[in-house]
């Protein structure tokens, strides 16, 4: 007769994969990854939209987060590192945006941005999570990151101050402000 035993490894820490990854091992590295990957894409489509940059930013914090992996002292949870480098980055790729916008602008010879009528991207034909995407993309990036990091991604106040380098009351007011600006666009559309 034969008997199978199961034999289960634990599942490792991210404190002993950073520290296997700093040490060289690659399949550490891929684990950690694999692990968070989810949570960094969130964050970033959060702050981005679904839109074809949000994958390469995503792809960029974990280069980042490899190429300063010895630089880690395990001072914040790496969830929270993670969400941090991904804030910064997608800022810096909203900021990117916003200087093609303009010299778009500048190029065509108008003095303000002209809004193009996309069909299918019309609100009322839209399911709950893409129309909240797309008003989301309607705020100020200060107030997105504030949101997505407390409503989306679950940080608490402290947390979000922290990751965002801004007092508990700026937290505070940014999301009480970004929610009365969703609730603005929100109802500008269903009118």
């Amino acid at each position: 007769m034969l008997k199978f035993v199961l034999v289960t490894r634990p599942i490792p820490t991210d404190e002993v994969l950073i520290s296997q990854a700093k040490n060289g091992e690659t399949g550490a590295f891929r684990s950690l990854v694999l692990r968070h990957q989810h949570q960094v894409r969130a964050t970033v489509i959060g702050m981005l939209g679904k839109v074809v940059e949000s994958e390469d930013v995503a792809q960029e914090v974990f280069i980042r987060f490899y190429r300063s992996l010895h630089k880690f002292r395990g001072e914040a949870q790496l969830s929270t590192y993670l969400t941090r480098i991904a804030i910064n980055l997608s800022l810096t790729e909203l900021k990117k945006r916003k200087k093609r916008h303009l010299s778009v602008v500048a190029i065509e010879g108008t003095t303000w941005p002209q809004p193009i009528e996309d069909e299918s991207a019309h609100p009322d034909r839209q399911d709950n999570q893409q129309l909240i995407e797309r008003a989301l993309e309607e705020l100020d990036p200060g107030f997105r990151a504030v949101v997505v990091l407390r409503m989306l991604q679950g940080y608490s106040t402290q947390e979000t101050a922290t990751l965002l380098d801004i007092p508990l009351g700026t937290v505070a007011s940014r999301l009480s402000r970004a929610q009365l600006q969703l609730r603005n666009i929100l109802e500008k559309w269903e009118a």
